[in-house]
């Protein structure tokens, strides 16, 4: 199944991302920093989604001529979701969370085995462990989500065995997942559950794998809140340990210029090693989520005059809305 081999002597290694055209410039970071941390190992990206740009699609290509890697690029019908269409009538979530679901079934006879990542990861450590794992016995391995969610997901869902994993690195067999009809179930308990799906897919995921997933170390998935920083004025990265992937999974990411925030050139390094280098950095908030935050940390840094600026323009966008 696995077709080319890198320096190192190990068969690629498969690792899909599900994006929008938006999402192209942030994955392009997070495949730079993979590639630049693990010199010698050939890597095969899969890209789902809906619809690509000849701009990105011809970016994606160019990985091929800049590295010993291969690129896949899976356009997804929508009309493979229309079974969710009533769902996803109330639903403010855009049909591409679900796109992952569909992640096994297209790489099926392409890959047994493959990384799922989200594009506000990255990768500042070998993963050899990974590639080397013996994942033959498992449906998944995942990463426990933050121990405070963890709890409280747990209860809000009812969950037999007491843990929760946060889906933005999950490691899949791709027939055990297919035999053990994962997706079919997920699906079925998105559209029947009727409590608190607050991360949609990610709970229907921990629904159904409760008690049949592996752990591993939070260093695989190491959550990394920016504003938990900003709140505080504090500017430079906290120690990470020996986290593998820094996963930026808050409401401020690495790619914002106006955070001020060190992560922004941790982010920059890596974008800079892709075809996605000549793109800039969100110099200005672009929704009103970031203007509300950004109008409050001007406030905590003694900035009242900004802060009340972003604090009209949070209102007016929203108005507009």
């Amino acid at each position: 199944m696995n077709h080319t081999t890198g320096s190192n002597g190990k068969p690629t290694f498969h690792i899909a991302f599900c994006v929008d055209n938006h999402y192209f410039r942030a994955m392009g970071g997070t495949i730079g920093s993979i590639i630049d941390n693990n010199p010698g190992q050939h890597f095969t990206f899969h890209v789902l989604a809906f619809e690509v740009s000849q701009e990105h699609q011809r970016r994606l290509k160019q990985l091929e001529q800049m590295y010993p890697v291969s690129t896949q690029l899976h356009i997804v019908d929508p009309a493979s979701f229309s079974q969710f269409a009533h769902f996803l009538g109330h639903s403010h979530y855009s049909l591409s969370i679900f796109t992952r679901l569909l992640l096994p079934t297209v790489l099926q006879g392409l890959t047994d085995r493959v990384l799922y990542l989200d594009a506000d990861i990255l990768c500042v450590n070998k993963l050899d462990e990974l590639v080397d794992m013996d994942i033959s016995e498992e449906i998944a391995i995942v990463v426990p989500d933050a121990p405070v969610t963890l709890q409280r997901r747990v209860a809000a869902l009812g969950l037999k065995h007491n843990e929760y994993f946060n889906g933005g690195v999950i490691f899949i067999n791709v027939d055990k997942w297919l035999s053990e009809n994962i997706t079919a179930q997920a699906i079925e308990t998105l559209l029947t559950n009727k409590g608190d799906m607050r991360f949609p897919d990610q709970d229907a995921l921990n629904i159904v794998l409760n008690g049949r997933a592996r752990y591993i170390s939070p260093r695989w998935n190491y959550l990394y809140d920016l504003i938990h920083d900003l709140n505080v004025n504090k500017f430079a990265m906290r120690p990470v340990g020996k986290a593998v992937f820094i996963h930026f999974a808050g409401a401020v990411k690495p790619w914002t210029e106006w955070s001020g925030h060190e992560a922004r050139e941790l982010f920059r390094k890596y974008l800079a090693l892709s075809p996605w280098s000549d793109m800039s950095l969100d110099q200005l908030p672009r929704n009103s989520k970031e203007m509300r935050m950004h109008s409050r940390f001007m406030w905590r840094q003694g900035r009242p005059l900004e802060s009340f600026k972003w604090y009209i323009q949070y209102l007016r966008k929203r108005k507009k809305k």
